[in-house]
């Protein structure tokens, strides 16, 4: 299913209801640059027909990427999909979007790409004989459980592998879908094969639904981290990203949500505004929250000296200078009173066996 022409830069809001980012500004690779403007030739009484999410799967020969930045707590990592239909607004994957040839705002939200042959993909590189077990994250780009996965289970393919080679792994997620794996899930969490994190921004429905139009409501996360605990999932609450000025007042009210539900720990992330994405989010506040737009973003520059970012390593997770000082004194703070900063026993890595297969010699022994 090839993708559709890029969408012009500016569109009329009934088009992008529903969608977290307001325009479609071309990519930073491109050498043509398109601009919206109204010619007068629309009619008043013409319908407005929503943008649709166009699916398109992918060509990969490996599956898992690797990582060696010191701000991720992972080396080896998975992720289904390319581009993210919750559409959440400040989503530092949007940039990326840029190497298809697309836009970071609403084309990262409405042109997918999925890995049809993430299973057999990942099989392949398990069974290979010099392969070294390392704990796998999936989803530390895009959702592995954005809405079309319901169809794809294209993240189900690869924990069903991952759960025949009883290899370790953690995921990310800010979706109820989740809880549609706890069949596996569950067991791998007892045998302590798997850890969980979810994400809640917000325990403010409409502040949640104008920041992440697409993705579960506050409720229905809480609600599946409370099912994680209980089929023995070890589950993270993510207050990521915390903004100043928007939702950083609720990251106390969040963690005690997340300790009632049983989480286990907690970590937090500060608005990180790289390339695209700072004008994107700027656009989106000002249409949004105009009344708090240039605090927020005075706060945001106080974080990243005087710059809406810096990318320099061990401060762009959580920034500099006292309001970053603040907000990380607040949330240790909270951490401990909650009891979400208990020390969680290592992922096991010596289960990890390659399945045999079709043909295969049985031993003797």
């Amino acid at each position: 299913m090839p993708a559709p022409a890029n969408l012009p830069g500016h569109l009329r809001p009934e088009l992008v209801r529903g969608r977290g980012a307001k325009s479609n500004r071309t990519g930073r690779f491109e050498a043509l640059v398109t601009e919206v403007f109204d010619d007068g030739w629309a009619s008043e009484d013409e319908e407005a027909v929503q943008l649709a999410t166009v699916l398109q799967p992918m060509k990969s020969k490996t599956i898992i990427a690797r990582n060696d930045s010191p701000d991720v707590g992972f080396e080896s990592s998975i992720n289904p999909y390319r581009g993210c239909s919750h559409g959440c607004i400040y989503c530092y994957a949007r940039p990326a979007h840029a190497y298809l040839g697309h836009s970071p705002g609403l084309d990262f939200e409405t042109k997918i790409y999925f890995k049809p042959e993430a299973g057999r993909l990942l099989d392949r590189e398990l069974s290979k004989p010099k392969y070294a077990p390392k704990v796998i994250h999936i989803g530390g780009d895009t959702d592995p459980y954005q809405p079309d996965e319901r169809q794809i289970r294209a993240t189900r393919a690869v924990i069903e592998t991952l759960a025949r080679f009883r290899h370790p792994f953690s995921i990310i997620t800010k979706s109820a879908l989740i809880t549609r794996d706890l069949d596996l899930l569950g067991p791998l969490g007892q045998a302590g094969l798997v850890r969980a994190a979810v994400s809640i921004t917000s325990l403010d429905h409409r502040l949640s639904r104008s920041m992440e139009p697409r993705a579960a409501t506050p409720r229905r996360r809480v609600e599946a981290m409370r099912q994680l605990v209980e089929a023995g999932v070890p589950t993270t609450v993510m207050f990521a990203p915390s903004i100043p000025s928007l939702n950083d007042h609720e990251m106390e009210d969040v963690l005690e949500a997340a300790a009632k539900a049983g989480a286990s720990t907690a970590g937090y992330v500060a608005l990180r505004l790289p390339l695209e994405i700072k004008d994107l989010f700027e656009e989106w506040l000002a249409a949004e929250h105009p009344d708090r737009a240039r605090r927020v973003m005075s706060l945001v520059r106080q974080m990243r000296g005087g710059a809406a970012y810096s990318s320099e390593w061990g401060k762009r997770m959580t920034g500099e200078g006292p309001v970053a000082q603040v907000m990380s004194q607040r949330f240790h703070l909270a951490r401990a009173r909650f009891g979400l900063d208990r020390k969680l026993a290592p992922l096991d890595l010596s289960q990890f066996a390659v399945p045999p297969k079709a043909g295969d010699q049985l031993s003797l022994f």
